[in-house]
């Protein structure tokens, strides 16, 4: 049983005939289920490597051992996170269930990467304000935003004009984490920051319109149903890109938003200028967010909605990172 491209030598014939338009089918079906970018990439990688590794035989000849020994070995040979062989796991199921019709059984034998149980990185208060006082511009005002609102990256980078609230002191997130959309705070603070930057974004989207482009991707059928909204101010994103650039998703020339290693690079940067010796992310902000509530007193039902969770479950792994030691309890020597 080969593994990983181990018949890269006869990929030839195969590969040209088969690869593409299966793989072009995988691509259709995601966006007819309107897939975002970023997993309908992850879900490419996975099905072409897992092609490659059994050829010249066509996946619909394979039976559910041979996805299990691919899965199996993943986590035994190449020693890949659980939530990457997770990630594998889940494109083979949709090839097999949603592209080729076959169901396969449930894969008992399957060598499952265990997912380790990782506290998140916490800032204190004096910590954040370090390093929020080492950034400037735009990507300052994102990550005031992703501890003052409890944003995550891609929600922060995504968000349209249409849904920031100034004068409720709100952000609506649309199509978060599980398609689920929630209200979430805005720190008044950051009003007149955002009010300064959506001057500019409808300035920049005016310049657009004069050069015969200023329409930004809408998600779903929004496009077809309403053919003007593209257009509109209100559709725009908060923090667009600097330049305008080709869609992949159907290669029409437009301006899409940050990209949001942008962000994660200035992170970086400042966290080092700020000497912190843990690694620090846009995410780290996020944590904070929650773990401060907390402290302040909130209640974790109200941050779970806040921060989106599906689960409190989910929520309360920031009480143990409270900053009153582990689990949240006083050490009786301070008392």
């Amino acid at each position: 049983m080969s593994y990983d491209g181990e018949h890269a030598g006869i990929s030839g014939d195969v590969a040209q005939l088969r690869e593409p338009r299966l793989l072009e089918q995988v691509r259709n079906r995601m966006r007819l289920k309107h897939y975002s970018l970023r997993t309908e990439q992850a879900y490419l990688y996975w099905i072409r490597r897992y092609i490659r590794a059994y050829l010249p035989r066509h996946p619909r000849e394979l039976d559910g051992a041979v996805v299990e020994h691919f899965l199996s070995r993943l986590a035994t040979r190449d020693n890949v996170a659980a939530s990457t062989q997770n990630q594998a796991l889940s494109a083979l199921l949709f090839l097999y269930r949603d592209v080729l019709g076959v169901d396969l059984p449930w894969m008992e034998n399957v060598v499952r990467a265990k997912r380790p149980q990782r506290l998140p990185v916490v800032l204190s208060r004096a910590q954040v304000g370090r390093l929020l006082e080492r950034l400037a511009g735009r990507e300052a005002l994102m990550a005031r935003l992703l501890y003052g609102s409890g944003l995550r990256l891609m929600e922060c980078a995504r968000l349209r004009v249409k849904d920031v609230g100034l004068e409720r002191n709100e952000l609506v997130v649309r199509d978060g984490k599980g398609g689920k959309d929630r209200v979430t705070v805005l720190p008044a603070v950051l009003r007149q920051d955002l009010a300064t930057q959506l001057v500019q974004v409808r300035a920049l989207h005016a310049r657009d319109l004069a050069c015969g482009l200023g329409r930004v991707h809408l998600p779903h059928a929004l496009a077809r149903n309403y053919s003007n909204a593209a257009a509109e101010p209100a559709w725009q994103y908060v923090f667009p890109a600097t330049r305008i650039s080709v869609d992949p998703r159907d290669g029409v020339r437009r301006r899409h938003h940050i990209d949001e290693k942008v962000l994660q690079s200035a992170v970086r940067r400042a966290a080092r200028e700020a000497g912190f010796d843990r690694p620090v992310t846009p995410h780290t902000l996020r944590h904070c967010f929650a773990t401060h509530l907390l402290e302040a007193g909130a209640d974790i039902r109200t941050v779970q909605e806040l921060l989106g969770h599906k689960d409190v479950a989910t929520t309360q792994i920031y009480t143990h990172v409270l900053n009153r030691g582990a689990l949240g309890v006083l050490s009786p020597l301070d008392r």
